[in-house]
């Protein structure tokens, strides 16, 4: 039998054109650690790739796009598995490890318009296309009188729906329109003081099985501090808030001079409640940060949010 050594790194990934351009891109970053190894993508068709005529969040809302490739890891069909992180629940999987993030790119949340030139241009009634539920309820909070549409499909796939359906706009992640040198396309990015980017958004991970070590010393070369730093304050804050919790939870992270300044807001599903909380603390503290944070928001009043959906009953 051939020593599996002294075979490829096979890197799983979803087949839409955001996800491949992301698994290449971890190929060409870990092929100079790799040896004589060669790099192998592996493509998994996920849950919700399948399903596209349904609401992520009648699908569950997490897992939809990250449990295939889980279970390929599990079941040794792949070394190494990429996700963007703001898809990978915080909820462990027993014998499986986050054990890279690669260098962040943009955080946010970028408005596509063929009609308008900004958010707070748009008419009263205009019809937004949007996937999320954290973007709805925050459009939501701040232009209520906006139409929201359930969009799905791929980057491309959204692109063609907005002039097809003759929307007044779309929302899309920055970072995805930027790797797929679609940044020209973008009308606005929105202010994160509102519109505050989901936990991990930007950031691509590795995932592995936990007893894989010569994985694992592969992927450490690429693997990012200040990144990995701030994506474990913002995972840490969202799984001491329920992890998979279908509530519209937003984070915008800063690290200057040493310092980390994390800023969430929890949202009710249909943007009518709103509670923000910021922590500041040493960097090197990151998990500690997150964990206090999200303290906080319970204490602000999160917690009816977080066990209710929209709202506490009267």
């Amino acid at each position: 039998m051939t020593d599996p050594r002294e075979g490829s790194f096979r890197i799983g990934t979803r087949a839409s054109l955001l996800a491949m351009w992301q698994a290449n891109h971890v190929a060409d970053l870990l092929r100079p650690y790799a040896g004589s190894r060669p790099m192998e993508l592996v493509k998994i068709e996920t849950q919700g790739d399948v399903v596209q005529d349904r609401p992520l969040s009648a699908m569950g809302g997490f897992g939809v796009f990250t449990h295939a490739l889980q279970d390929a890891l599990l079941r040794d069909r792949i070394d190494l598995a990429v996700h963007s992180l703001k898809d990978l629940p915080t909820i462990p999987v027993p014998g499986l490890k986050l054990a890279c993030v690669l260098a962040r790119e943009v955080t946010g949340d970028a408005l596509i318009s063929e009609k308008h030139a900004r958010f707070d241009d748009l008419p009263q009634g205009a019809v937004l296309g949007t996937s999320s539920l954290r973007r709805r309820a925050m459009i939501l909070n701040r232009r209520p009188d906006l139409t929201l549409i359930d969009l799905r499909g791929n980057v491309d796939t959204r692109l063609r729906k907005l002039r097809d359906r003759d929307l007044d706009g779309i929302i899309l992640a920055q970072a995805g329109l930027k790797r797929l040198g679609l940044a020209d396309r973008i009308t606005e990015v929105l202010d994160p003081s509102w519109m505050l980017p989901a936990v991990g958004q930007g950031a691509i991970g590795i995932e592995i099985r936990d007893t894989d070590s010569r994985t694992a010393e592969l992927v450490a070369n690429v693997n990012d501090a200040p990144t990995w730093r701030a994506i474990t304050a913002e995972r840490t804050m969202l799984a001491a808030l329920g992890g998979g919790c279908l509530v519209p939870i937003g984070v915008t992270t800063r690290i200057e001079r040493g310092e980390m300044t994390l800023s969430a807001a929890v949202l009710s599903g249909d943007g009518t409640q709103r509670i923000f909380a910021e922590n500041r603390g040493i960097a090197e503290e990151f998990e500690s940060i997150g964990l206090r944070l999200a303290e906080m928001l319970v204490e602000l009043g999160a917690g009816d949010i977080l066990r209710y959906g929209i709202r506490p009953p009267a």
